[in-house]
């Protein structure tokens, strides 16, 4: 079973039953892949101040993003539950872009947290057309799958 611990740090706090999703979308895109692997995953929501610092400290880029996912190594699964990472979501961003695409922020979130946890899980959409075509083919049916639609 999958573990996902939950943090919040930005101005506004998601509701409690958009957490319970978020949460929910981790652990099974996790569980998708590692069905009894038991790992723990950290998903903290921020605003766009702390995710930019984040973005230009550990990507060179200065400037706000929407997620950003930091795999704690290799796959070498021992015993026991394992840290696969960390998700940090800006939940500025989130409510920007729900708004720019026309759906729920429950969905953007969603989709986010499912795009972070296949990045925890080795998944690449920046290493060619296919890679990116295989990452969005997985969250569509993942979110899908879990009834979370535009």
């Amino acid at each position: 079973m999958t573990k996902v611990y939950y943090k919040c740090i930005a101005a506004e706090k998601p509701s409690r039953s958009l957490v319970c999703d978020m949460k929910k979308c981790v652990r099974y895109t996790v569980q998708s892949y590692y069905p009894t692997t038991s790992f723990e995953v950290n998903v903290t929501v921020c605003g766009n101040d702390h995710i930019r610092a984040l973005n230009a400290e550990y990507r060179g880029i200065d400037r706000e993003t929407d997620v950003l996912s930091f795999p704690m190594g290799d796959f070498d699964l021992p015993a026991g539950p394992r840290m696969l990472g960390d998700i940090v979501i800006s939940l500025d961003k989130a409510v920007s872009q729900s708004r720019e695409y026309g759906h729920s922020l429950r969905r953007e979130l969603c989709f986010l947290c499912v795009h972070a946890a296949l990045h925890l899980l080795g998944f690449d959409h920046e290493e060619g057309e296919g890679s990116e075509r295989e990452m969005e083919e997985k969250q569509e049916e993942i979110l899908t799958k879990l009834g979370i639609n535009r």
